[in-house]
């Protein structure tokens, strides 16, 4: 009986409009990601699929109100993984647990990061970094503490051997202005809102934390290419709902991303904005979530990660 009531309960979800919460402000690639595939599920359910940025703690308030919420499919969270898997290993108290408050859905698109320069900073390369910061203090923006933009500033700090000073925002779109303005020497940014700003001239790119050179940076060399192949990190966006979700829900929810994902309109938009697309099962979304918070565990141990 059970089980028939989960399958009825599928067939006729979304009965009710969704909320879709996402962790950062607009302008970021969570963001980005969230909004299209709510607007995507939203035209094929026939239901509204409402995005409701709740900013704030890195992340941690969005996770943890999508965690407490009803498990039935009517409160989802669109995140990058930091909250996920790299805050729990770097604050020292957590409102939720990954593994056990959440239903994974589907990974949906990957991010490698971009080193930028404010375009006052007479730099051009990673040499030229690290040659100033050992003549003066630089600062650094990135989209909150805990982000991979912070993790990826504190693998170089530990692969150069250079300090630099870390200034927390929340999201990218707040941390950008400060960087054009040059208050603030360098920032970390994904890749897909990093490339319009270096079109422009806004900002001088550096490196990036890719394993290949990215095609809409195709200039911009990787920091292995620059001698420091630690600092290789690439962020994911998600889909996720609260554990205890009925797996019929989560698998309607996963074979409707699935199918988006194979979209045309949706490659286009996701791709040219620098977006890796990316397929996974809840099952083996489940299993990269338990990877790599073990990764980003000994990561944070190595680098003494604390929470400010």
């Amino acid at each position: 009986m059970l089980l028939f009531a989960g399958t009825v309960a599928a067939q006729s979800y979304p009965s009710r409009p969704v909320r879709v919460i996402v962790p950062f402000p607009p302008g970021g690639a969570p963001d980005l990601v969230g909004r299209t595939l709510a607007n995507r599920l939203q035209d094929r359910l026939g239901q509204s699929f409402v995005v409701e940025n709740r900013t704030g703690a890195g992340g941690n308030i969005a996770a943890e109100a999508v965690a407490k919420a009803a498990p039935d499919g009517y409160t989802l969270l669109a995140t990058s993984d930091g909250p996920l898997v790299i805050n729990p290993n770097v604050y020292p108290t957590m409102p939720f647990n990954t593994l056990r408050d959440f239903a994974p859905i589907s990974i949906a698109a990957s991010a490698g990061l971009a080193l930028m320069a404010c375009p006052n900073l007479p730099v051009n390369n990673v040499a030229d970094v690290l040659a100033l910061a050992k003549t003066r203090k630089l600062t650094y923006a990135s989209s909150g503490y805990g982000s991979s933009q912070h993790v990826a500033a504190e693998l170089l700090k530990d692969s150069s051997g250079i300090d630099l000073t870390h200034v927390p925002y929340k999201g990218f779109s707040a941390a950008v202005v400060d960087a054009i303005s040059c208050n603030v020497d360098l920032i970390f940014g994904a890749i897909s809102t990093a490339i319009p700003h270096v079109r422009a001239g806004k900002l001088k790119p550096i490196a990036v934390t890719q394993p290949k050179r990215h095609p809409g940076l195709p200039d911009t060399p990787t920091f292995g290419e620059a001698g420091h192949r630690t600092v290789l990190i690439e962020a994911y966006m998600s889909l996720l709902a609260p554990a205890g979700t009925p797996r019929e829900i989560i698998d309607k929810l996963h074979g409707e991303v699935a199918a988006i994902l194979k979209e045309k309109e949706t490659a286009d938009r996701l791709v040219g904005a620098g977006l890796d697309l990316v397929r996974s099962s809840p099952d083996e979304f489940a299993i990269r979530l338990k990877t790599d918070l073990e990764k980003y565990a000994r990561l944070a141990k190595a680098l003494a990660a604390k929470s400010e």
